[in-house]
């Protein structure tokens, strides 16, 4: 059984790692909002308790982004002692665990270390370099793992100076859950919060695996089991902290263990949204849809209806992977509910129909009537605790027309000045660098280069920038692999040493206050600070000095965007439907027949994959080689259902070759209980497999359901 006292062993042992518990304590408890997932942790009612007001809430995922921030510095000795190569070949967990960056380094075109500058040197190449590109020709890329403040302003002064390749890392994740549930509800958000959770009596996850990814949630799936209600997860793997799990935060679930599943359901990779077709099908001919709501509060909800009688059981169950009997039973359980939230992460949206997967789970929703009432609704697993932040502050390629005319107005300026090329998403700069189209990138944390498909293209792209900045709290492998011809890597604070308070919106639209702290190196700068430097300097037209204020950045920021408070906590108004009344001209929410996404077909020796993380890993950050919930100790392997192992005839820790789109790895086989015909391997490193195939609406890349061949 996952989960429980392992945990808290091993935050005794980060604790003790990184100055001791006490200290550990101290730092989670502070006023400052978790710095992983987006679920809605910490703030003003202080760390550890959640939007609900519950105490204490903690998972490993939030000590082990803070024990890496709680680091010892890294010296100019390291990178006097390895090279440029060397560290390049470490790994992600080995880079991570080297230290703090305290100092600004660089790096030429030549040179075969990173060598220590100054910030003024720093500042100066970057912002001279910034100023002298054209802005078509200029990448701005933001993590979200910062603050509301730091994104604003860093977007607002790219967008002065001219340019229109400005992006969040959603468009490697969730931005096909963005463009599907505007096109639904007007809105591109959950429509549920907190709250609503406590209410629900059925919860369906459908391709996440939150017990890695978003552990807070399993708290809640237990007390909504224990209250009578009901869980049922949608996923080709079957992963056992979905099954059986021991919540550390829970007395009763840390002593004996929580059941979480009710229903554990294994379609076929890109299976999903035919499977809930099929749901929608059996409800149409039991009367289970809610006639009257769909009436009175959907448009187009006859053509799904159609979609789902056009198409035969059988086709339904080959394409899904899915018996006609489980298919059934599900759908009765979803009959016999009152409250319903359905939950996805990138199972859904790392699809090339991800759009169209995304307005499926929301067809299954409104034939209900769950959405527009209290304690049911839609909500996508966001990432990055700020990730959603950085959307609604305007980190987009193109503005929405009431922020630029709100932005233009309140700096006197005409934004965007150039002419849009229409290639702001990220894989578009992607591309257009690898054409020789960009010559400068600043980073606004992440790791770009381990967030693309297709390694080799993303190195290639990357190191054909003839300028590449970072701003960055430690090492990861795109700062060796991801260089342009001259790189520089900025130093910066975390949320929890910010010198004033920051935001950052949760999942649930809920704008969280971190109160900040003391910063535990000197020298460093904070994103603010490094932003105004680098803006007055390059950017003419605005006194940006007045912005390392941070209440003045958010004043702007309450000027230009409806409903942001800049003085205190607050739910952000507009998204949560808890009537039926919902953001289209119609008021109506809007049904969609999709073009149904399905698997590929596979034979002989393919295998169709997902790619996924580990219990030890947030995003592209690994903390831990060790993956506890899977049982596996290293990720070089390919998960396989043993029938398939034994159909290839391979063995159990055998040596294999696997050949993706774009290339291959030798791994070795471990079995685990996936749909047969289809394998798992982690992300990122199997991103060398995979192609630069994008879903057609969101633009996002196609990470689960590409076919692999397996040789030995």
């Amino acid at each position: 059984m996952k989960g429980g006292f392992h945990s808290i062993w091993y935050v005794i042992q980060q604790a003790r790692r990184v100055g001791g518990l006490l200290a550990m304590w101290k730092a989670m408890r502070a006023n400052n909002a978790c710095k992983t997932c987006a679920f809605g942790m910490g703030g003003q009612k202080g760390g550890m308790v959640n939007e609900a007001g519950k105490f204490p809430e903690f998972c490993k995922k939030s000590v082990q982004a803070m024990a890496a921030d709680m680091q010892g510095a890294i010296t100019e000795s390291l990178f006097e002692a390895y090279t440029i190569a060397q560290l390049g070949s470490m790994s992600p967990r080995e880079l991570e665990s080297l230290g703090r960056l305290v100092f600004p380094v660089y790096a030429g075109p030549l040179d075969m270390n990173y060598k220590r500058i100054s910030w003024d040197e720093a500042l100066q190449k970057v912002s001279s370099k910034m100023k002298e590109t054209d802005p078509a020709n200029s990448f701005y890329y933001f993590s979200g793992r910062s603050s509301n403040e730091a994104g604003f302003l860093l977007q607002v002064a790219a967008r002065v100076h001219g340019a229109h390749n400005i992006n969040n890392c959603s468009y490697y994740c969730h931005q096909a859950s963005g463009v599907g549930l505007t096109s639904v509800t007007g809105s591109g958000t959950a429509t549920v919060v907190l709250d609503d959770i406590e209410e629900a009596d059925l919860m369906i996850l459908i391709g996440c695996n939150p017990s890695s990814n978003h552990p807070r949630l399993l708290r809640n799936l237990v007390e909504l089991r224990r209250r009578g209600g009901k869980v049922i997860v949608i996923n080709p793997l079957k992963e056992q902290g979905l099954c059986k799990f021991k919540v550390p935060s829970d007395v009763r679930s840390l002593l004996f263990g929580s059941t979480i599943s009710d229903e554990y359901v294994q379609p076929h990779i890109g299976g999903d949204c035919v499977l809930l077709l099929g749901i929608i099908k059996w409800l149409d001919e039991n009367n289970g849809i809610d006639e009257s709501f769909v009436s009175n509060h959907v448009e187009d909800f006859e053509l799904v209806r159609e979609q789902a009688r056009t198409n035969t059981w059988q086709w339904i169950e080959e394409t899904s992977g899915v018996s006609i009997e489980t298919i059934v039973r599900v759908a009765q359980r979803y009959k016999e509910s009152k409250k319903t939230i359905f939950c996805w992460a990138m199972g859904i949206t790392h699809t090339k129909g991800g759009v169209d997967g995304v307005r499926m789970i929301a067809n299954l929703a409104l034939a209900r009537g769950m959405i527009g009432k209290r304690g049911a609704g839609l909500l996508p697993l966001r990432g990055h605790s700020n990730v959603q932040g950085m959307g609604t502050i305007g980190v987009v390629p193109i503005l929405k027309p009431a922020m630029k005319s709100a932005i233009e107005k309140a700096l006197n300026v005409s934004l965007c000045k150039t002419p849009h090329n229409h290639r702001g998403d990220t894989m578009a700069c992607m591309e257009a660098a690898d054409k020789g189209d960009i010559e400068f990138s600043l980073c606004l944390g992440g790791n770009l280069l381990a967030s693309n498909p297709d390694t080799k293209f993303a190195h290639q792209a990357m190191s054909k920038i003839q300028t590449t900045s970072y701003i960055s709290t430690t090492l990861n492998k795109g700062h060796f692999l991801g260089r342009g011809k001259e790189t520089i890597i900025f130093p910066t604070l975390p949320r929890d040493e910010e010198p004033q308070v920051t935001t950052q919106e949760s999942m649930f639209n809920y704008v969280r206050r971190s109160s900040g702290g003391l910063p535990r190196h000197r020298g460093v700068l904070s994103e603010v600070d490094i932003i105004v430097s680098l803006a007055s300097a390059a950017v003419d037209g605005v006194d940006w000095e007045q912005y390392r204020d941070y209440q003045s950045i958010r004043n702007l920021l309450a000027d230009c965007l409806d409903g942001f408070n800049p003085n205190e906590e607050h739910q952000i108004k507009g998204r949560t439907f808890h009537e039926p009344v919902f953001n289209t001209p119609s008021k109506k929410a809007i049904a969609h027949a999709v073009e149904l996404p399905t698997p590929k077909n596979i034979s002989g020796n393919q295998l169709r994959l997902m790619t996924i993380r580990s219990e030890g890993q947030f995003n592209t950050v690994v903390y831990e080689e060790e993956d506890i919930f899977r049982n596996q100790n290293r990720r070089d392997i390919i998960m396989m259902n043993p029938d398939d192992i034994d159909q290839l005839g391979l063995s159990e820790n055998e040596t294999v070759t696997v050949h993706g789109p774009s290339g291959l790895m030798q791994v070795i086989v471990r079995s685990i209980d996936i749909a047969a015909g289809n394998c798992a391997m982690y992300y990122p490193e199997a991103n060398i497999l995979l192609s630069t195939t994008i879903d057609k609406e969101s633009r996002t890349p196609t990470f689960k359901g590409e076919v692999v061949n397996i040789t030995q």
